[in-house]
C-alpha cells in the first residue's frame, strides 16, 4: 500500500470509528504516524519494560509528545488539560491512544504488550469502557489481550465507578496496571478489591530507596504483599545500575527507566533493546 493510499485509509478509517470531524489530521513520516489535532501536533514515544527474568522486553509503555504550532513542545497534561478546556477530552484520550497503536505496530511482530494510560476523567465520563478502543485495535489484527490499560489508582474516589470500568476493561480482555501505586495515599485493600495484572510503583521509591536503609527494607516486604495478590510488580524510574540492583534484592523482574531504555520512537525499539541491565 503507497503512503498516500495508506494515510487517506487511516484518516477514514479513524473519523469513522472515533467520530471526528474535519478537524484533525494525520501525517506520516516515514513510517512514523502523526496528528494535528485542536491547534497541536501530537506523536508517539515508547518506553520498555524489561523482564529480567527472560532478559528482554514484556512490553512498552506509550507516552504522548505534543507540539504547538511553533513546535513549542506541551507537556502531557497541559495537552490533556487543553482538550479538556476544549471540551474535547474523551476524543482526544481515544485519538492519542489510536495514535500510539498504529506507532507500535511499527515495531514488528515480536513487540510484546502495549501499556497505555488511561485519563482518569474518562472513568467516570465513558459507558461501555474500552469498546470504542476495542475496534481500532482488531481493524489492525491486536488483540485486546495485548493491551495493557494503566489507571492511577488514586485519581478516581469513587470506588463502584472505579471497579465498574476495570471490570468493563476486563471483560473486553484488556489487561490492568495500577499505576504511580505508592505515589500518594495508595490502599493496599483496594488493590485487592481491583486485582490487576500489574502493579507500577512510582518512580520516587526506588530512587529514595537509594538513600534509605529504612525503605531498602520495606520495599521487599511491599512487593511481597503484591505479589500475594496475584499481581506482578513494575517498578519505574530505575536510572542507575544501584537503583537496579535494589529493585533485583526486592524481587522484583520487571522493571522500566532510563537506566534501560530512554522514550524513543517506535521504529527505534524494531530490534529488541540491547538490555545493559545484564551487562549486555
Amino acid at each position: 500500500m503507497s503512503s498516500l493510499h495508506r494515510l487517506n485509509s487511516l484518516q477514514n478509517e479513524l473519523r469513522t470509528t472515533l467520530s471526528l470531524n474535519d478537524d484533525y489530521r494525520l501525517t506520516v513520516n516515514g513510517e512514523d504516524v502523526r496528528a494535528n489535532f485542536i491547534g497541536m501536533q501530537l506523536n508517539s514515544v515508547f518506553q520498555p519494560i524489561i523482564d529480567l527474568s527472560l532478559n528482554e522486553p514484556l512490553g512498552y509503555e506509550a507516552l504522548l509528545r505534543a507540539f504547538d504550532d511553533r513546535d513549542n513542545s506541551i507537556p502531557p497534561p497541559d495537552a490533556f488539560r487543553r482538550a479538556e478546556v476544549a471540551e474535547r477530552l474523551v476524543k482526544f484520550d481515544r485519538l492519542c491512544r489510536t495514535l500510539h497503536t498504529l506507532n507500535f505496530l511499527n515495531m514488528g511482530r515480536d513487540r510484546g504488550l502495549l501499556f497505555l494510560n488511561l485519563h482518569p476523567e474518562l472513568l467516570v465520563a465513558v459507558n461501555s469502557h474500552g469498546k470504542v478502543f476495542e475496534q481500532v485495535l482488531h481493524q489492525h489484527d491486536i488483540d485486546t489481550c495485548e493491551v495493557v490499560i494503566e489507571i492511577h489508582e488514586g485519581a478516581v474516589s469513587e470506588e463502584k465507578l472505579l471497579a465498574a470500568a476495570i471490570a468493563n476493561y476486563r471483560e473486553r480482555g484488556y489487561k490492568i496496571a495500577i499505576d504511580d501505586f505508592g505515589k500518594e495515599h495508595s490502599n493496599l485493600e483496594r488493590l485487592w478489591t481491583l486485582a490487576p495484572e500489574y502493579v507500577k510503583l512510582d518512580g520516587n521509591i526506588i530512587q529514595q530507596a537509594t538513600f534509605s536503609p529504612k525503605l531498602q527494607r520495606i520495599l521487599p516486604k511491599l512487593v511481597e504483599i503484591i505479589h500475594e495478590l496475584d499481581a506482578e510488580v513494575i517498578i519505574e524510574g530505575v536510572e542507575t545500575r544501584t537503583q537496579l540492583e535494589l529493585a533485583k534484592h526486592a524481587g522484583i523482574n520487571l522493571v522500566q527507566g532510563y537506566w534501560l531504555g530512554r522514550p524513543a520512537a517506535a521504529l527505534n525499539w524494531a530490534e529488541p533493546p540491547t538490555l545493559r541491565a545484564t551487562g549486555v
